[in-house]
This record gives C-alpha cells, sequence and structure tokens, in this order.
C-alpha cells in the first residue's frame, strides 16, 4: 500500500457543507453512512458470558469510577477478542479497517486484539500511515477554532482558556492516543467514549472511538511511538 499522507485534507473537501465541525472535535453528529449495514447485522444475545461482561464490567479504581456497559447492546463482532490475523504488519502496529468498523492490534504469530469502533462520517473519512506519538490518560478536550465558531458556547473550552478538563463527560473519554504524520499532529486521536451506542457506526469528526473498558485495554498494551494504518 502506498504511502498516503494523514492531513487534513478530507475536513478541506467537505467544509462547505460541514463546516465549523472540526477534524478535533470527537464528537457525535448526524446519522451512520452504514445504517443498512448495521440494520442487518446480527443482534446480540441477550445474555454474553460471563467473560464478556466481566470485560465491561465497573472499573471503580479510575480517576473517574467508570460504570459497567451493558454490553448485551453492542453487536457481538464489536465485542474484543483475540482473533487470528495474518498481515505484513509488525507486532504493535494498529490496523484500523473502516469498512467493517474494526481496530487491530497486530500481535505474534499471526494473531491480533481486535476491538470494535467508531469512525467519521461522510466528509470525515480518512486513510493512511501515522504513527501514535504519546498517549494520555483522561485527557482535556480542547475543541477547534472551526466549531467554536459555529458553537460559540464551546468558547469556554478553547485552548486558549484551558481545555475542558477531564471527566466522565469529556469527549475523549478515560484515553486518547495522539496521531501525528511526520511530525505533525493530525488532529485525529484513537479515544474512549462513553456513547457505546455508536460503535460500528460512522458519526465522529474523523476520530476512532471506543468503548471506555476497551480504548483502557489497548492503552495498555501498546507503547509509544506506534505505527498506525487505516485502510
Amino acid at each position: 500500500m502506498t504511502r498516503t499522507s494523514l492531513t487534513r485534507r478530507r475536513f478541506a473537501a467537505g467544509a462547505a457543507s460541514l463546516a465549523g465541525l472540526g477534524l478535533a472535535g470527537c464528537t457525535t453528529a448526524g446519522p451512520s453512512r452504514r445504517a443498512a449495514d448495521i440494520a442487518t447485522q446480527p443482534p446480540a444475545p441477550s445474555r454474553p458470558s460471563p467473560t464478556v461482561v466481566a470485560a465491561y464490567g465497573p472499573m471503580p479504581g479510575e480517576r473517574f469510577p467508570l460504570p459497567a456497559i451493558d454490553i448485551s447492546k453492542v453487536p457481538p463482532q464489536f465485542w474484543r477478542q483475540q482473533v487470528a490475523y495474518p498481515t505484513p504488519e509488525p507486532p504493535g502496529t494498529l490496523v484500523v479497517d473502516t469498512a467493517n468498523f474494526f481496530l487491530y492490534l497486530v500481535q505474534e504469530a499471526g494473531q491480533a486484539m481486535r476491538y470494535g469502533v467508531g469512525l467519521g462520517r461522510a466528509g470525515f473519512e480518512w486513510s493512511g500511515r501515522g504513527r501514535v506519538a504519546y498517549k494520555r490518560q483522561w485527557p482535556t478536550w480542547t475543541p477547534p477554532d472551526e466549531m467554536i465558531a459555529r458553537q460559540p458556547e464551546l468558547e469556554r473550552w478553547s485552548v486558549r482558556n484551558g481545555g475542558m478538563p477531564p471527566g466522565l463527560d469529556n469527549p475523549l473519554g478515560a484515553r486518547a492516543l495522539y496521531i501525528f504524520d511526520d511530525g505533525v499532529d493530525t488532529l485525529y486521536r484513537v479515544h474512549g467514549s462513553p456513547e457505546y451506542w455508536t460503535i460500528g457506526k460512522a458519526v465522529s469528526s474523523g476520530c476512532v472511538r471506543m468503548m471506555q473498558q476497551d480504548v483502557i485495554d489497548l492503552y495498555n498494551r501498546v507503547p509509544t511511538p506506534a505505527p498506525i494504518v487505516v485502510v
């Protein structure tokens, strides 16, 4: 695959109709562009296994204690699981499969840890190679100027005002991985979201969303810097 720069070119192309939503906004808006696909997915069983329930249980030891996820409301293909994944990418690489809403963490011996994700809606899609330059626990969120221009009430969380402090309502969730390209911040993030019902849908402003328990698991497994490929 030829290298594609992870820049804001996609945002510029969609600015005429989506001005003000911003790549780093990482917020939910609009319907999924794959609504028909989601509708045909098999429903999750009403009683997931105890192992799955435990994986998405409450996390009271977090800085901001996380509630359990009702994982029965998430299609089972998006539950965290180790899978066979033969790939030429080296272990430690993150691969985002945008067609199927999966993020893979490549492991040894043709294996990978697979997570369900939410992705950017129409006008905010992106692909190529980059690098996770650093990661943060309970990060601060700063809406981009384009978003503030559309929603002036967000000025209180601007860079000038120090951003939105960490917490359960912060759009970046419990963890965030920051994606760079040639040393430049792309403004794209892999991050947690309390809106677990958006997993498997295209609703964000370009960021890769994960369930809170999943992004914590990923955060603990990924060293930095780490390569990331979006296909």
